[in-house]
């Protein structure tokens, strides 16, 4: 199958730091070539694949001082795929929406996977306005807030399985929290939960421009009033096995509908359990018992510290094996994808397995 993978041009696929959907891109793209598929990979010019790999900019645009507006070049990238469109078995978006009004007027089998969080009040209309195009959600709780759209089904995201090592005897006694300061991941809320836990914490995360005040307002002062709690900032790829196996488990402490959750099975696949609190994807990514916890408030969470620290790691990576490997990843989709037809509709494929849901 000839397969167009078009990522969005923020990070670079895989991001050199944070990035959870350049990465899931990455990842699928890699594995589907892995499994016989002719794939283009439609993104930024410093992205590293086994597919044939079309830049859209020098480089990712987050990295680029040059950049003071990320609109235009995607908006470049959607009109190079319209040109070679005719090109694909099949167009895989991964950028929300911008390339909607372009790809009405084609007659090209394609499908939009929507990353982010769907319950935003100026999204009910858009996409009434396109309500033929099929889309995939990346947890069933992601669609709750548009439920009778065109689902092509749900796919929750997977990893290479060698990608991080399960730590089975963790050196380090602390917790973490990995990825992004910002008011909905609530890092403030995992600060109180390892200062009543008295466990040490150490937050690995980046800081966006928009989420800087917050920083300065809020979590640089938490910081630095409590010696046991560190900010390490962004790591990369080859960082979060240590960092991750060798915490007592990973804080999750959101604040919102979170669509998935990539650093939940990031920690599981290094053997470290989760607690998370209720939001969103949660409950149906961790496996309470086996793969950490899911706590509704800080008493429960400060109570599910030490119980999660206590579950067997091997455990914890086999719940990661058994439901969020890339294979499973990228088989759903390619089931997917053979659903579709020239008119965007999907049919519904029969026989559906594993994390890829049932059509609405």
């Amino acid at each position: 199958m000839k397969i167009a993978q078009i990522a969005p041009l923020t990070e670079r696929c895989p991001p050199s730091t944070y990035g959870g959907t350049e990465r899931i891109v990455s990842y699928l793209t890699e594995e589907l070539v892995q499994q016989g598929h002719d794939v283009t990979l439609f993104a930024s010019g410093d992205s590293v694949t086994r597919a044939k790999l079309v830049p859209c900019c020098d480089l990712a645009l987050r990295l680029d001082t040059r950049v003071q507006d990320p609109l235009p070049y995607h908006l470049m990238m959607v009109s190079r795929v319209m040109a070679y469109a005719e090109d694909f078995d099949v167009l895989h978006f991964h950028i929300d929406m911008l390339h909607f009004p372009l790809l009405g007027r084609m007659s090209v089998r394609s499908v939009t996977t929507l990353h982010g969080r769907l319950d935003l009040p100026d999204l009910q209309p858009f996409y009434a306005c396109f309500p033929d195009f099929s889309l995939v959600s990346v947890s069933t709780a992601q669609r709750l807030p548009l439920p009778v759209l065109n689902w092509a089904g749900t796919v929750h995201h997977g990893l290479p399985p060698e990608l991080l090592a399960c730590c089975a005897n963790p050196r380090g006694d602390y917790l973490a929290f990995l990825g992004r300061i910002s008011p909905e991941k609530r890092p403030d809320r995992a600060i109180e939960i390892a200062l009543r836990a008295g466990m040490p914490l150490k937050i690995a995360a980046k800081v966006d421009r928009v989420d800087r005040s917050y920083w300065e307002s809020t979590i640089g002062p938490l910081v630095a009033a409590h010696p046991h709690v560190e900010y390490i900032g962004e790591i990369n790829e080859r960082e979060k096995s240590a960092f991750l196996g060798n915490a007592r488990a990973l804080l999750f402490p959101v604040d919102w509908p979170e669509p998935f959750g990539l650093v939940m099975i990031e920690a599981m696949a290094c053997g470290t359990p989760v607690v998370a609190f209720s939001a969103g994807s949660v409950s149906e990514i961790i496996d309470p018992g086996v793969s950490g916890y899911v706590v509704h408030g800080i008493d429960e969470a400060v109570a599910a510290v030490h119980r999660a620290s206590a579950l067997p790691r091997a455990g914890v990576r086999a719940a990661f094996e058994a439901r969020f490997t890339v294979a499973r990843m990228a088989s759903d989709y390619v089931r997917i994808y053979g659903s579709l037809d020239k008119s965007g509709a999907a049919d519904a494929p029969e026989g559906e397995s594993g994390e890829l849901a049932a059509l609405a």
